[in-house]
C-alpha cells in the first residue's frame, strides 16, 4: 500500500482550485509543520517547565496555560513565514494580527483558529487540539488585513481542519471536496493519509454535553438528554454518554463513530460558549463534507450565520444528521426558550 504524506496529498488537489496558483497548498502545508511543532512539545510538556497557568487571559478571560501561548505564538509564526497569510484571528489575542511586510501584505488569505483548544485538559494529559478556519480576504492586496476579512460567514471558508493531539496525533481538514485524515508517523516525521474521505454516520448512540451545566439548560435539550438516558426499546440500550470537555476530541469521535455534540445557550451563557469564527465554524465546515450538520439547535444553520464581532458566541448542535435533527425537535416543541431550574435549597 502506496503511502501518501500530507504534502503529497495536498500538492495532488492543487487542481480543485484554479484560483489559487499554490498558495493554498503552502499554507496548508505551514499548518502541518507549526502542528509538529507543537506536538512536539505536547509529548515533552510534562518534562519541560510548559505545564501550568501564567498570570495572563485570553481575549474570553479565561486564564491562559504555558501551552495556549507557545501553540499560539509558533502557528503565528508559521502562518506568517508561509507568505500567504495576512493576517490572523485566535482565542489568545484580543484583537486580530495584521502581519505588516511587503511579502505578507500580498497574501491571499487571512486564517482563524484556536491554537489549544481543551485548555484545562493539559496538566492532566487529556486530548487536546488546535482549530482552523482559512478565509480569502476581501480587503485590497498590498495592505495590513481589516477586521472585514475575518467577518465573514462560515460559507466562505476555503479550507478548515483540526490537529488532535492524543493517542496518535492526527490532522483531519477540508478543502470543501470531502473530510481527510492524517496521521502523524513520528518515525518519519510527516503526516500521512489514514482516513481518507470520512464519512460520519448518519445516527449513533454517542451524546456529548457538559451536564454539569444541567439546570442551566433550556428546557428542549433537557428533554432530550432525558429521551438519551432512555432504554430504546429495540437496542434495550440507551444511547451513550461520552464528554471529554475539548471540542476537537468530542468531535473527532463522533465524526468517525457517529454521534452529537451539544453545547447550548444557558442561563449564564445565553449565546453560548463556543465561538463562531474560529470554533463553530470550522467544525460545522467539516461536520457537513462528511455529510453531518451543525446549527444553533433552533435550525439556523452554523454556517449561514453573519459574524459581527471577532469573539462572536454562539449555541452549537453539531454531528451526525439525524441526531442533531432529534435534538432540534426537542428544542421546537418547547415554547420556554431558555427555561433553566433554580437549584433547590438543602
Amino acid at each position: 500500500m502506496r503511502i501518501i504524506t500530507l504534502n503529497e496529498f495536498i500538492i495532488e488537489r492543487q487542481a480543485d482550485f484554479p484560483y489559487a496558483k499554490g498558495e493554498l497548498t503552502r499554507l496548508l502545508s505551514h499548518i502541518g509543520i507549526a502542528a509538529k511543532v507543537v506536538n512536539r512539545a505536547v509529548n515533552k510538556a510534562g518534562l519541560v517547565d510548559i505545564l501550568g497557568e501564567i498570570q495572563e487571559f485570553n481575549s474570553t478571560g479565561e486564564q491562559q496555560k504555558k501551552l495556549d501561548v507557545f501553540a499560539n505564538e509558533k502557528f503565528i509564526n508559521a502562518l506568517m513565514a508561509s507568505g500567504e497569510c495576512c493576517g490572523i484571528a485566535s482565542e489568545e489575542n484580543d484583537s486580530i494580527v495584521s502581519f505588516d511586510s511587503d511579502l505578507v501584505n500580498d497574501g491571499k488569505y487571512v486564517v482563524a483558529m484556536d491554537p489549544l483548544d481543551g485548555s484545562s485538559n493539559i496538566d492532566v494529559n487529556v486530548s487536546i487540539g488546535t482549530v482552523f478556519a482559512i478565509y480569502r480576504r476581501v480587503s485590497p492586496k498590498g495592505h495590513k488585513a481589516l477586521m472585514e476579512d475575518f467577518l465573514q460567514e462560515g460559507t466562505k471558508q476555503v479550507a478548515a481542519g483540526y490537529i488532535i493531539y492524543g493517542s496518535s496525533t492526527m490532522m483531519v481538514y477540508t478543502t470543501g471536496r470531502g473530510v481527510n485524515g492524517f496521521t502523524l508517523d513520528p518515525s518519519i516525521g510527516e503526516f500521512c493519509l489514514s482516513h481518507p474521505n470520512i464519512e460520519m454516520p448518519q445516527s449513533g448512540i454517542i451524546y456529548s454535553i457538559n451536564e454539569g451545566n444541567y439546570l442551566k439548560f433550556p428546557l428542549g435539550v433537557k428533554k432530550y438528554i432525558k429521551y438519551c438516558q432512555e432504554i430504546d426499546k429495540q437496542t434495550n440500550r440507551p444511547y451513550t454518554f461520552r464528554y471529554i470537555g475539548s471540542l476537537v476530541a468530542d468531535f473527532h469521535r463522533n465524526l468517525l463513530k457517529g454521534g452529537i455534540y451539544i453545547y447550548p445557550e444557558t442561563a449564564s451563557n445565553p449565546k453560548g460558549k463556543l465561538r463562531l469564527l474560529y470554533e463553530c465554524n470550522p467544525i460545522a465546515f467539516l461536520a457537513e463534507q462528511a455529510g453531518g450538520i451543525a446549527t444553533d439547535g433552533r435550525a439556523n444553520r452554523i454556517l449561514d450565520i453573519k459574524p459581527e464581532s471577532l469573539h462572536q458566541k454562539a449555541p452549537f448542535f453539531v454531528g451526525s444528521r439525524r441526531m442533531v435533527m432529534q435534538a432540534e425537535e426537542f428544542m421546537s416543541l418547547t415554547s420556554d426558550k431558555r427555561e433553566a431550574e433554580a437549584p433547590r435549597n438543602t
